[in-house]
């Protein structure tokens, strides 16, 4: 019997309370000796902090669905016809309707599934032979690893007794997307509230979008934060274009979001018209990473926006020693450094949101971060009323 190290943190007691609810005293010995659980543990450490750390639900949800098939088909009550080594499996196409029903998962894709939680929990666990789920790549039908399923567990009295944990798994990740589920609900009626109060309190809504803007919060507020303040930065500028001199015209600058957070788009988070520029969303000063940006759409220039309190000359500076470490050549770095068109770090999104609420526009800013965080959280309808999609 086996026992795995577990690192308490904010949401341990909740997923010790669920398994203290199945499992009573024992709790503690079963979540150090199932590794799944363990996992679960690490993957909830940001349960508690709000809107202010990542949430993200692929993996736990491609669990969730696996387990869940395992539960319905039967064999946790033993009431199956055949032992589970003998089951067909359930299908992909059920398993990923099933996970995009589930709160914030609507638009999910199907990389959970198909390896990235069991080489996740490889790197978790490299001593377990056994990945968490069981796939046929031939009739795309998966399984849940049932011997992950099961804890061993030496009673008080000197015997031995197995527990399926089946049902603490399906009750751990409900516990935690109830609890992020209400923090960002709590986050977006806070963005209702400030926009109500600032035209009269325009210092306390500054505060709350400069606190959106820190470099702990989650990347996705991060994003549609800054995506709200330069959007309506740039809907206050405009420009003289046409296609001979005798047509031109004054157009306003528009910033488009090309699609959700995190997403395999190039590097490419918002594009203007009728400029054509880009702009990129990063966390970090990793010069790779920028590089790797440039080369996606040929070094054609882009704009970084840098989740960063850093001053823009010691990004600049960071990003060129990097640069000069590697490549050595200048002419190879100054290529890099002439496409990064402009950094933008917090500093300076927060010079413009005072710009944009001086100019009467916090109300269209803070609709538009209620709006994309609705998307994006999967909140369900985004014009629905604030009472209707909290309990989507």
């Amino acid at each position: 019997m086996a026992k795995f190290t577990v690192i308490h943190h904010a949401f341990t007691p909740t997923i010790l309370g669920v398994l203290t609810s199945h499992f009573g005293e024992y709790a503690q010995e079963v979540l150090e000796s199932c590794p799944i659980l363990g996992y679960i543990n690490s993957k909830t450490k940001a349960a508690n902090r709000g809107s202010k750390a990542r949430g993200a639900f692929a993996n736990h949800y491609a669990l969730y669905v696996v387990v869940e098939d395992y539960i319905k088909q039967g064999f946790l009550e033993g009431t199956a016809k055949t032992p589970y080594s003998k089951y067909e499996g359930a299908r992909f196409s059920d398993l990923f309707k099933r996970q995009r029903e589930l709160p914030f998962d609507a638009r999910l894709q199907n990389h959970a599934l198909n390896g990235r939680l069991n080489d996740e929990f490889r790197k978790f666990y490299p001593t377990v032979n056994q990945p968490p789920i069981v796939r046929d790549v031939s009739t795309r039908r998966y399984w849940v690893q049932e011997d992950l399923l099961k804890a061993t567990i030496r009673q008080k009295d000197g015997s031995n007794r197995s527990y399926n944990i089946a049902p603490a798994i399906i009750d751990i990740i409900d516990a935690y997307v109830a609890t992020k589920r209400a923090a960002f609900a709590a986050f977006l009626e806070a963005c209702r509230k400030i926009a109500e109060l600032g035209s009269k309190n325009p210092e306390e809504a500054t505060q709350f979008v400069v606190e959106q803007l820190q470099p702990n919060v989650d990347a996705r507020v991060f994003e549609i934060v800054s995506y709200a303040v330069l959007k309506a930065k740039y809907g206050k500028e405009t420009v003289w274009i046409g296609e001979t001199k005798d047509t031109v015209t004054e157009e306003m600058l528009i910033l488009y979001k090309t699609g959700r957070t995190n997403a395999n788009d190039g590097g490419i988070d918002f594009v203007m018209r009728p400029l054509g520029r880009f702009f990129q969303v990063t966390e970090s000063v990793d010069m790779t990473k920028y590089f790797l940006d440039i080369d996606k759409v040929q070094r054609f220039p882009i704009t970084f926006v840098v989740k960063s309190s850093d001053s823009l000359d010691q990004i600049s500076d960071a990003i060129r020693a990097q640069a000069v470490a590697k490549y050595k050549i200048e002419t190879v770095v100054e290529s890099y450094m002439e496409a990064v068109e402009e950094i933008v770090n917090v500093d300076a999104l927060v010079t413009a949101f005072r710009a944009v609420i001086e100019s009467g526009k916090l109300q269209e800013v803070m609709d538009e971060i209620v709006k994309q965080s609705k998307v994006e959280f999967n909140f369900g309808d985004e014009d629905a009323p604030l009472e209707e999609w909290q309990m989507a």
